[in-house]
């Protein structure tokens, strides 16, 4: 029996939604779609992460899942070690803000981690790194501006380096307005980027990585909106929205397999947000090295089970790692 924990930080009680409270639904969603695949696997037995007095979500072999709460002052680095030593493996979903994924991957270790290793999860972490790395390559992505870059035309938007989604994500029409809002935030000791808008239909694709490569798993229609003041919103994805077999599909799949290929350690789910601009075709904005809003419905939508397939893909690299430690040993 694989004993599997099941984080994610935001249903977990971890940061206070009164204010947000979409992000709290968006949480649980992951959350429970990613509970009720393990739980449909026969020999898996899950511990859920809650809040107290929380029941495990209905589903179907939900005898087999458990809730556990942080004690009184325990915070959630502690908490996820704790329970990472009495697991086979953790399954953890949390922001790239302020270092807090990469900080439980630490916790937990990469041997008991099902997902991205650390390396990976620290480069996506800075949006900034990521651009640079993948305009390196060859791949279209955002333009982070630095001092000394002449400004081109249009809107621009300021965004955390380390952020995520559209949290404290600000539009504005010219370059003027944007510098003094990057200004403003450096100020406040913000760790902030400056760069143009890319214009175009935002779109997410959503990739299966395993020993044998990134497979394609759907892409997705996202719901992107920017208000009078200029605050930049998610209002939600439509998942498996565009067909990935159709030309856009293809184009994007050899996108995505390049990302991956130039960024090592992208394990298991990873999303991977872009904007289809008119002219440069698919622009990468930020890959997410943990599951996304879009796992939410996917397995049901694709007919698979995507927990048993990423666990599987995780057990196979972990029998690898030993084997290639005991050839090395002799």
């Amino acid at each position: 029996m694989t004993r599997v924990f099941v984080y994610e930080y935001i249903s977990a009680g971890a940061m206070d939604t009164r204010a947000v409270p979409h992000l709290l639904r968006q949480g649980r969603a992951m959350r429970d779609a990613m509970i009720a695949d393990l739980a449909r696997i026969g020999d898996v037995a899950i511990t859920c992460a809650a809040l107290p007095g929380e029941l495990p979500p209905a589903c179907d072999g939900a005898h087999r899942v458990s809730c556990c709460a942080r004690m009184p002052g325990e915070d959630a680095a502690d908490f996820v070690r704790r329970q990472a030593a009495c697991h086979d493996v953790s399954w953890v979903v949390a922001p790239e803000s302020e270092g807090v994924l990469l900080s439980l991957n630490y916790m937990v270790g990469d041997a008991r981690w099902l997902g991205c290793d650390a390396s990976a999860i620290a480069l996506a972490t800075s949006k900034r790194a990521t651009a640079q790395r993948l305009a390196a390559l060859g791949i279209a992505a955002t333009r982070p501006w630095s001092e000394g870059d002449a400004p081109e035309s249009g809107r621009w938007v300021v965004k955390p380096d380390d952020g995520a989604g559209s949290v404290a994500t600000h539009a504005y029409d010219g370059f003027g307005a944007a510098h003094e809002g990057w200004l403003r935030r450096l100020a406040h000791g913000e760790p902030v980027v400056l760069e143009p808008w890319v214009e175009g239909e935002p779109i997410s694709v959503s990739l299966l990585c395993g020993p044998g490569g990134p497979e394609l798993l759907s892409v997705n229609r996202q719901h992107i909106r920017v208000d009078a003041a200029g605050q930049v919103h998610d209002d939600g994805v439509e998942i498996n929205a565009i067909e990935c077999k159709g030309q856009a599909g293809r184009l994007l799949a050899d996108v995505a397999e390049c990302v991956v290929a130039g960024m090592p350690g992208l394990r298991g789910f990873v999303g991977i947000d872009l904007v289809w601009h008119p002219r440069r075709g698919p622009v990468v904005i930020e890959v997410n090295p943990r599951v996304t809003c879009a796992y939410a419905g996917l397995s049901a939508e694709l007919g698979r089970n995507l927990a048993c397939e990423i666990l599987a893909g995780h057990q196979i690299l972990a029998e690898r790692t030993v084997t290639i430690g005991a050839s090395h040993g002799r």
